[in-house]
């Protein structure tokens, strides 16, 4: 399989409900020993930061045409958490609510999280934000400018990559 890294990062001014958007770069080493990138970004007219976080991560596995071994880099401890906690698996098994019975948050995006990530070999991994690691600040640099983009979307979650 090939190795994929997903880097991303979302941004929400005035969280919740101000503008947002997200970064994500997609890296992977070809047999040749040379490095790909691509970069995707999207601004969202009203929004939460979790949700922007979500959606990187989102657009990087929609964006994969085949399996591969997924390392996601992320300074969200939101979403690394809740496969590094292992805390989705007991939403799911307890129909989508939190230990204290409160429902999950952005429930959609997780399951389509989950879809996404169907069939890769996925691990997730925390880096501190802001600390001059290399493609965080770029997705950080992209989810940023998006939140400021003139052509912003309704944020319902879907809207760019359902198809």
């Amino acid at each position: 399989m090939m190795k994929v890294k997903i880097y991303s990062d979302g941004a929400c001014k005035g969280n919740p409900d101000g503008p947002g958007g997200y970064g994500t770069l997609l890296q992977y080493v070809d047999k040749e020993n040379k490095l790909h990138e691509k970069e995707f970004c999207a601004g969202y007219k009203a929004t939460t930061n979790n949700r922007m976080e979500l959606m990187g991560v989102i657009t990087g596995f929609e964006a994969l045409k085949q399996k591969c071994d997924v390392e996601v880099v992320s300074d969200s401890k939101y979403v690394c958490d809740a496969f590094n906690q292992h805390w989705i698996y007991a939403w799911m098994k307890n129909g989508w609510k939190k230990s204290n019975k409160e429902p999950v948050k952005n429930k959609e995006l997780w399951e389509r999280l989950l879809k996404a990530m169907d069939g890769h070999n996925v691990t997730f991994t925390w880096i501190k934000g802001h600390a001059g690691h290399r493609e965080n600040e770029r997705c950080d640099f992209l989810a940023s400018s998006s939140a400021k983009g003139s052509e912003l979307l309704d944020d319902d979650g879907l809207s760019m990559y359902h198809s």
